[in-house]
């Protein structure tokens, strides 16, 4: 097993560096680094600059306009994007329904959606969870019923990330209410969010921000040319997506990132008229932290130098990147609000020009990421794949 880099990776890591130093702007960065909420027009702005380097799917097939980097080469890009506070771009359409797509789509469906979204013209979000269906996804109600040359789309989705910011929605769907299993009987469906039916509502979080959304589907016209794959074999398309949304969540590179922005804080936020840095009991604490972050990146390592000599994606082992890395992300914020105490005060309007505005929003960012443990399948979810598929129990 060879976990270090070689000559050309090193030079390449440079490269990504440097350019992201000379174009990514700003403003963007500031909103990233300083835990502000980004705009759709923000991601789009990104996601043009990217795409006019050719750098906004650089993991799909030279063809479809990826880059034919290695797998190598990917994870130090993902890398360099977090420790430069870059945002990644949504994964609903780039990874997530483009995978689909490549996978499962004609080549009409191929044609259409793929080039709108490489060069970022459609904004994709996703409608899986619904109420009562989340980490039970099997379990989902919401209807397409086949009317000739359409389906007619009736019920509600849940948690819709960025859901107000979407052009489109990849959902599953129910169409055949009676099948035997629950898996059996789900289509999945690509659907035009200005349809006619389709209702967007806010559902705002404790952090007091508007990410997520609820989805109202009623008596919505989907053309039959929109389904993906086979009617009512949409759950084999499920369990082929869920595997690249949960590749994506170790997010080491904005860990590190993050960490060091955790050491200078606690550097200079005071206790007992020491910085609490040298407190022992919260450095114990940031050690753990640091060890496991470590521990994460040697583990998505092995990952890569499998996947390098094999040319085979990871099995079911992939959930432990996304066990421990949303384990990672909420310890750092629970160590940043122990760092700044009181000052970490919720729901505080402080002018982002103050010096304290950083402060003020630690407590919103501490309450949006104990969401981490639960999307892409919950932990409780990643533990049961780990001893079934890995451990064999």
């Amino acid at each position: 097993m060879d976990l270090s880099y070689s000559a050309e990776e090193q030079a390449f890591r440079n490269e990504v560096r440097e350019w992201l130093a000379g174009n990514l702007p700003k403003d963007i960065r500031d909103k990233v680094v300083n835990y502000q909420g980004l705009s759709k027009d923000d991601f789009i702005r990104w996601h043009k600059i990217l795409a006019a380097k050719g750098w906004a799917v650089p993991h799909w097939p030279v063809e479809w306009g990826g880059t034919s980097w290695d797998i190598t080469q990917r994870y130090i890009y993902n890398e360099e994007f977090g420790l430069a506070g870059a945002p990644n771009l949504p994964n609903f359409g780039p990874n997530m329904c483009a995978s689909v797509l490549m996978k499962f789509g004609t080549d009409a469906q191929k044609n259409r959606f793929l080039p709108r979204i490489r060069e970022g013209d459609d904004f994709w979000v996703q409608g899986y969870s619904e109420p009562g269906s989340g980490s039970d996804l099997a379990s989902l109600k919401t209807r397409a019923e086949r009317k000739g040359d359409h389906y007619l789309v009736n019920g509600q989705k849940i948690w819709t990330t960025l859901g107000h910011y979407g052009d489109w929605i990849f959902a599953l769907v129910r169409t055949d209410p009676g099948a035997a299993k629950r898996q059996e009987g789900i289509s999945f469906l690509l659907i035009d969010m200005k349809t006619p039916g389709i209702t967007v509502r806010p559902l705002i979080l404790m952090d007091g921000g508007h990410e997520v959304n609820e989805v109202f589907f009623d008596d919505v016209k989907v053309p039959l040319e929109n389904l993906i794959f086979e009617e009512n074999k949409g759950w084999t398309v499920a369990k082929y997506l869920l595997g690249h949304e949960r590749m994506g969540s170790a997010n080491v590179g904005a860990s590190k990132r993050e960490l060091t922005a955790l050491r200078t804080l606690a550097s200079t936020e005071m206790k007992n008229g020491k910085p609490i840095i040298e407190d022992p009991r919260f450095r114990d604490r940031l050690s753990r932290v640091e060890i496991e972050l470590q521990a994460l990146e040697l583990t998505a390592m092995r990952f890569l130098d499998k996947m390098r000599r094999t040319g085979q994606p990871p099995g079911a082992d992939v959930s432990m990147l996304k066990l421990k890395g949303s384990e990672i992300q909420q310890g750092i914020t629970e160590l940043m609000m122990q760092a700044v105490g009181p000052m970490a005060q919720p729901f505080v309007a402080v002018d982002d020009g103050a010096v304290d505005a950083y402060k003020s929003r630690l407590s919103p960012r501490y309450f949006n990421y104990r969401k981490t443990t639960i999307y892409a399948g919950s932990n409780e979810i990643q533990r049961n794949i780990i001893a079934k598929a890995t451990l064999g129990l």
